[in-house]
């Protein structure tokens, strides 16, 4: 069986130095081609550029998006900047740090304007206003939305058992949980996103009017819009956008900002990927995205990277 295996190795072609070079940067590339969907980046780009004409006036048009403000570090914060959401009642924005857990409250310049320690809380990743001086938090581990008033005391601590909360323990797998909110005020409806393991999107509505006493929950799972339209391997932010009715999710492993329409098409699409959008270095790790209502786009990115990013 020895002499047999040798004689088969005998036959087998003896490559050139430089064909396994070849050969090797064949491998990389099919690799890159598939962990990046760039592929399917291909297919959509050449498939919203059909339509460019009749949507890019009546949407945000993400290929539209260029940097203004590129990967400012947020002074006093050292690491796991996370969700994003713009509060138009005070021209701020909120956004939450994991471990330790704290609520932050910055300026549309992406200056640090406050901080509120968030006690009893576990694994913060995402925040979204919901008018009336209230926002929702997201525990990711224990799959939770925390409702609180927007602080009022510079520093004083927000408490976990003062505040009610809803819990969908579904999927549950450790740190795999909800990632990002966004909401729309006038229709009452949240959009949750789940990372991965697996993508979900889910629509809660009725959460306002029932934490008013009006009790009328439905959620809704979204998956037919991530399966047919979603070329992201995970989600970890979302937003409502009020002017358009349009839901923009964010893929930090994927590098992708995904523009759906009202009824889940695929409207656009915008890489973070250096080099494009005028960035000077690829996203690091981006974790939450929101709009003002001029139609600023803002990102954030772990370890402490803030950006701004306005249509052209």
């Amino acid at each position: 069986m020895l002499s047999a295996a040798k004689g088969m190795l005998g036959k087998l072609p003896v490559l050139s130095p430089w064909k396994w070079v070849l050969l090797l940067a064949l491998l990389l590339a099919t690799y890159s081609l598939r962990l990046l969907h760039l592929d399917e980046r291909l297919y959509f780009w050449i498939k919203t550029s059909w339509h460019e004409d009749a949507w890019e006036h009546r949407s945000l048009w993400l290929p539209e998006y260029r940097v203004a403000i590129d990967a400012k570090p947020v002074a006093g914060v050292g690491n796991n900047f996370s969700g994003l959401s713009f509060d138009d009642d005070r021209q701020q924005i909120w956004a939450v740090v994991n471990n330790p857990e704290q609520l932050l409250r910055l300026s549309p310049e992406g200056e640090l304007i406050a901080r509120y320690p968030l006690e009893g809380f576990e694994d913060v990743e995402g925040v979204t206003y919901l008018g009336d001086d209230l926002l929702l938090l997201a525990e990711e581990r224990k799959h939770a939305l925390v409702a609180v008033a927007v602080p009022t005391q510079p520093g004083g601590a927000i408490r976990r058992t003062q505040h009610r909360a809803l819990t969908l323990s579904i999927d549950l797998g450790g740190n795999q949980g909800f990632e990002g909110l966004g909401y729309d005020r006038a229709g009452d409806r949240l959009f949750v996103v789940k990372e991965h393991s697996p993508r979900k999107l889910y629509e809660v509505r009725g959460l306002k009017s029932s934490l008013q006493g009006r009790f009328n929950l439905e959620v809704i799972d979204r998956q037919a819009w991530i399966d047919q339209k979603i070329f992201a391997s995970d989600l970890s932010s979302v937003h409502f956008d009020e002017r358009t009715g349009h839901l923009v999710l964010l893929s930090d492993e994927s590098k992708l900002l995904i523009e759906l329409g009202q009824d889940g098409r695929l409207i656009s699409f915008r890489s973070l990927l250096r080099g494009f959008a005028g960035l000077h270095s690829s996203v690091p790790q981006a974790e939450g995205v929101t709009f003002d209502g001029q139609g600023n786009l803002y990102l954030a990115s772990e370890p402490n990277l803030f950006y701004r990013l306005q249509r052209r």
